[in-house]
């Protein structure tokens, strides 16, 4: 069987019903809306897919991960963990469905499967709770993990370019 080519993979992560836990869903809906990204670039909605995300970790050679995560910081506070930061193993709940998350870049690491480079740009939330809402300050800080993630599909030679807005 031929291998497949691997390519850049932007994963947007959380439950739509959590509050605060929806910003990763939320950065990826608004660079899917408001930028052209390469075509090699795939923007996958992952929401709280577990284990079902091992075929897109294991396709990737670049992973971006767009998540809520709980970093003890104040609510809103846009974070990056970069490679072996990024939460690899069992046990480290960076936020409420992470360690689904973990688990799957466990299971890569042990395939030897693993993206060669990840980053992980998170928001730290200020309510995970049953709600369609976002907190104020997080809904602020969406458009920052968008900048960022932007940065680093440059960063990796995937040239991104803004949508013109549409006139009515």
């Amino acid at each position: 069987m031929a291998s497949r080519e691997r390519r850049t993979v932007v994963l947007g992560l959380g439950n739509l019903l959590m509050a605060d836990d929806r910003a990763g869903l939320a950065a990826l809906e608004r660079l899917r809306d408001e930028w052209f990204v390469p075509h090699d670039v795939a923007l996958v909605d992952g929401g709280t897919w577990g284990m079902n995300l091992l075929p897109v970790v294991e396709g990737a050679e670049r992973l971006l991960v767009l998540d809520a995560v709980d970093a003890q910081m104040p609510p809103g506070t846009v974070v990056e963990l970069h490679n072996d930061k990024v939460p690899a193993f069992l046990g480290c709940k960076l936020s409420p469905h992470q360690v689904d998350l973990a688990d799957v870049l466990a299971l890569a690491r042990l395939r030897g499967s693993l993206p060669n480079e990840m980053v992980l740009v998170g928001v730290q939330p200020g309510r995970v709770e049953m709600s369609a809402e976002m907190t104020p300050v997080v809904e602020g800080s969406v458009q920052a993990m968008v900048e960022r993630a932007v940065h680093w599909l440059e960063e990796w030679g995937k040239g991104c370019r803004r949508r013109e807005a549409v006139h009515a």
